[in-house]
């Protein structure tokens, strides 16, 4: 009986293995840190448009700025607290929602979902999601999903080239 037990404990571990998982808060913090630096992409007229990474905090925070310099420069700063790593993001909109990241099946991929805002109402327009994909060392997709009206919203992609300094 105890053998049958055994078996069936590692052939139910093997078959979890198989599916994966993505990596635990701190691990894919430390991922984000190593997007430190200038950020491209081309915009719908084909202008440049820019976002920069910088960890700061003595390595404890990450800080993205988007647009910067532009009138709707907006900043982003992921952390952890505890064992979770949040993310919040300061809208031109001037709110302000936090995300908290939940580990999926792909490690290349960090998921953001929403579990707070300020100077917001619940149902005030926001940034509900963010889907980090994770290209390679130079290229990153981030897809931003709002939430209109009560209801999830359009989602915005940002395709993001490293700008080689």
């Amino acid at each position: 009986m105890m053998k049958k037990i055994v078996f069936v404990g590692a052939a139910f571990l093997a078959v979890v293995s198989a599916f994966g998982q993505g990596p635990s808060p701190k691990q894919a913090f430390e991922q984000l840190k190593k997007l430190a630096g200038t950020w491209e992409m081309k915009g719908p007229a084909g202008e440049s448009m820019k976002v920069h990474y910088k960890v700061s905090g003595a390595g404890n925070t990450l800080i993205e700025t988007q647009f910067p310099g532009d009138a709707h420069e907006m900043v982003s700063v992921y952390h952890m607290d505890g064992k979770d790593l949040l993310m919040t993001h300061y809208c031109a909109a001037g709110n302000q929602p936090t995300m908290k990241y939940k580990p999926g099946k792909d490690s290349k991929v960090l998921f953001f979902d929403f579990i707070r805002g300020t100077n917001m109402k619940p149902k005030d327009m926001h940034i509900h999601t963010a889907k980090i994909m994770l290209k390679g060392k130079d290229q990153i997709q981030s897809d931003w999903t709002g939430f209109v009206n009560g209801k999830k919203g359009p989602t915005t992609a940002f395709n993001l080239k490293r700008v080689v300094e």
